[in-house]
Order: structure tokens, then C-alpha cells, then sequence
């Protein structure tokens, strides 16, 4: 994506920038992330505690995918994607099945889920936060799509800003874009972009239904209030819904059913960090790297990527600590703020050079200047002030609030 940039607008400045926000970009909310998550469900499935269950299950992440990168490449990312995304989809439908059989089905479901506010002892506070939503109460409006603008989860303004996000991770975002190039040509591209979008309309009844399931079937761990109860659950404060899909998979799944989810969903994570590395080493020996060392060899390449990967990995180890500072420890709402502050240029800027031909070198680079240094200043506030824990004043600044 920054190589189309450069032909676009036949300078360097763009290409260079693109690529060191991508790498940016990576840190926040792809390697963290995904060592977040895979950590989450090493930690669950094993029933390892506290900081140092945390770390060790990083490591034993990193060790793998870095096996898998060396020997490996982006052939073998893309075929392994492909089993396991079949494994995943069927492996979810069982787990809805089974969720909603638990719970009584469907409309049972949206009854008992408006009914399930964690006990007394789970949830001693009762306030309303900065964001007018009670603490571990059920959103009234938690079956509509579009909400009024004062709705404290997602108004429906919030949708506006989304799709900016969307547009650059499925558009502009280099870890997804490799993928289309390596399709064999490009009607191979369109038809898999085409299955991609109808494969996107399953998260609602693989993933969403599930959840409201396991806020019926665990309302005291899911719906905790209470910070010290919740640290207690799953050593946050904040809140356990990180923990929803895998305490669904070992509590609901039978034994065989339960390991090959287990297995599919780090083996995912695997490839995911894999696809990270892989798009990480050619976007800075080729963009950044070959800019200084017009010479180097094809090894050099090989080596200082494998280098540079290592270093990315150490930064994103010692970001992680910061996510329990971003969205309440929330990862799902962590990984969409950091795209809120930091995407939003990108996908501007990509969206005009493609529609407007009249738009210059200039203005794009410092269009995408000023939108990085709002956004990097939006985040370093939101790592300052920090949501308070349930029960106490938010006393943050309007600015930091809405």
C-alpha cells in the first residue's frame, strides 16, 4: 500500500510515513492484541493466575509462531487460514447450537438476558458513569442496531466513525491487502473479497448470540461490576468479558469437541502473528531498510526483517500492560479505539487519491501529518486518564469523555 502511494503521488515522503505508521499500527492493535487473546486462552484453558501465568503464556505463543514464520511464509499462512477457518465456522455453529439449547432458545434468550445483572455480591456498585451507563446493568437498548445518540455503548453516530475504520482495515490495512495479492489473478481476488463479505454477516449468530448466551449462563463472572471481584475472575478490573468465548468452549463443548476449539482457535492466532511478521519484515526492508542500504543483498533483506520482527514482538510485549489502561481492559473495544485514533487519515487519504485526481503530494502528507499527531495526542490522553473502575467518579474532561 505505500508502494501505491509512491507511484501515485511519485514522491517518498508518503511512502515512508505509511510505512512507519503501519509498523505503529501493528504494535497497537494486531501483535498486542493477538498475544492479549491467545494469552487469555492459555491462561483460561489451563487455569494458570495472575502476571506471571500471563507472560508465560506469551512466551509460549512467541516460541510457536516463531517456528512457524521460519519455516513457513505466506503460502503456508494462507493454506493453514483455510483449514482452520472451516474448523472455526463449523466449531462456532456447534457452540451457538449448544448455547442456545442451554438457555432455552431464542426467545428465551432475550428474556432471561434482560434479566441478568450479576448478584448483589458481584456488582456492590450501582452508579452511573461518565458514559450514563449503570455499572454491569443490561443496556435497555441491547436489541436495537441504531441507537440514540446519549447511548452510553455504541449511539448510532458511532457507526459513521466505524466505517472509517473498516474501510481502512479491510482497504488500506497491508495485512489484509497481501492476502488479495497473492490470489492467482484477479478474478480469483474478486470472488474471494465477495465470500469474505457474506462470511462477515456470520458474527452475529457465531459470536454475538453466543455472548448474550453467556451473560445469561454467567452472570456473576461476565456481568462482575465490582473490580475486586473481577480481578478475582479474570485479573482485571475493569470487567470479564474477555473471557466469554473460552468459558463458553470449556464449559458447554464435550471433551473432543472442546480440544480440536481449543487447538483451532491458537492455531489461528498462530497464523495471524505469522501473517503480522511476515507483512512487518517486508514493509521495512523494502520501505524503509532498502531507502538506506540501496545495495544490500537478498540475505541482508532476510536477516535484518527477521531482526527487525524480534524488536516489533519486544515492543508489543511491553505495550501490553497499557491495554488494561484503554477501554477498561475491554479488547474488543481497546483495539477499535486505537483505530478510532489512528486510522481515520489513512483511510481519508487513500480515499481521495483514488476519487480525486486533483489532490496533491502535499496536502495528502500533511493531511496524514495533523490527523497522526491528533490521534497519537488522543491516545496518550486516553492512557493519562483512564476509565475509572466501577463505583468510582469519573472525573476525566469532557474532551476525553465524548
Amino acid at each position: 500500500m505505500p508502494e501505491y502511494m509512491c507511484s501515485r503521488f511519485e514522491g517518498q515522503r508518503i511512502r515512508i510515513f505509511l510505512s512507519f505508521q503501519a509498523l505503529l499500527l501493528y504494535i497497537f492493535t494486531k501483535i498486542s492484541a493477538d498475544l492479549y487473546a491467545g494469552s487469555l486462552f492459555i491462561k483460561e484453558s489451563l487455569g494458570w493466575k495472575g502476571e506471571s501465568g500471563f507472560y508465560l503464556s506469551v512466551l509460549v505463543l512467541l516460541i510457536i509462531a516463531c517456528i512457524f514464520t521460519i519455516a513457513g511464509g505466506l503460502s503456508a499462512v494462507i493454506w493453514t487460514d483455510f483449514v482452520q477457518t472451516i474448523l472455526m465456522l463449523a466449531g462456532s455453529l456447534y457452540l451457538m447450537v449448544l448455547a442456545f439449547v442451554k438457555v432455552g432458545g431464542y426467545e428465551s434468550l432475550l428474556n432471561k438476558y434482560s434479566e441478568s445483572e450479576a448478584d448483589a455480591n458481584y456488582s456492590s456498585y450501582k452508579l452511573v458513569d461518565g458514559n450514563n451507563v449503570s455499572c454491569g446493568a443490561i443496556d435497555p437498548n441491547f436489541m436495537h442496531f441504531f441507537r440514540p445518540i446519549d447511548d452510553g455503548s455504541i449511539p448510532w453516530t458511532g457507526y459513521l466513525g466505524i466505517t472509517i475504520s473498516s474501510i481502512w482495515y479491510w482497504c488500506a490495512d497491508q495485512v489484509i491487502v497481501q492476502r488479495t495479492l497473492s490470489a492467482k489473478n484477479i478474478s480469483h481476488a474478486k470472488a474471494a473479497c465477495l465470500l469474505a463479505g457474506y462470511i462477515k454477516l456470520l458474527p452475529l449468530f457465531l459470536l454475538v448470540f453466543p455472548g448474550m448466551a453467556a451473560r445469561v449462563l454467567f452472570k456473576n463472572e461476565v456481568g462482575c461490576s465490582d473490580p475486586i471481584v473481577c480481578k478475582s475472575i479474570c485479573d482485571e478490573e475493569g470487567g470479564c468479558s474477555n473471557i466469554v468465548f473460552i468459558r463458553l468452549v470449556l464449559t458447554l463443548m464435550p471433551n473432543g469437541a472442546r480440544g480440536l476449539m481449543i487447538a483451532v482457535m491458537l492455531a489461528a492466532l498462530m497464523s495471524s502473528l505469522t501473517s503480522i511478521f511476515n507483512s512487518a519484515s517486508t514493509i521495512f526492508t523494502i520501505d524503509i531498510w532498502n531507502r538506506f542500504r540501496k545495495d544490500c543483498s537478498e540475505i541482508e533483506q532476510v536477516i535484518v526483517g527477521r531482526c527487525f520482527v524480534i524488536f516489533l514482538v519486544l515492543i508489543s510485549v511491553l505495550w501490553m500492560p497499557l491495554i488494561s489502561f484503554i477501554g477498561n481492559a475491554q479488547l474488543f473495544i481497546y483495539i477499535q479505539a486505537i483505530s478510532a485514533y489512528l486510522a481515520p487519515q489513512v483511510t481519508v487519504m487513500f480515499l481521495m487519491a483514488l476519487f480525486w485526481k486533483r489532490m496533491t503530494e502535499s496536502g495528502a502528507f500533511w493531511g496524514l501529518i495533523t490527523g497522526f499527531v491528533f490521534g497519537m495526542l488522543r491516545l496518550i490522553l486516553e492512557i493519562i486518564y483512564s476509565p475509572p473502575a466501577c463505583g468510582k467518579e469519573d472525573t476525566r474532561y469532557l474532551c476525553i469523555l465524548y
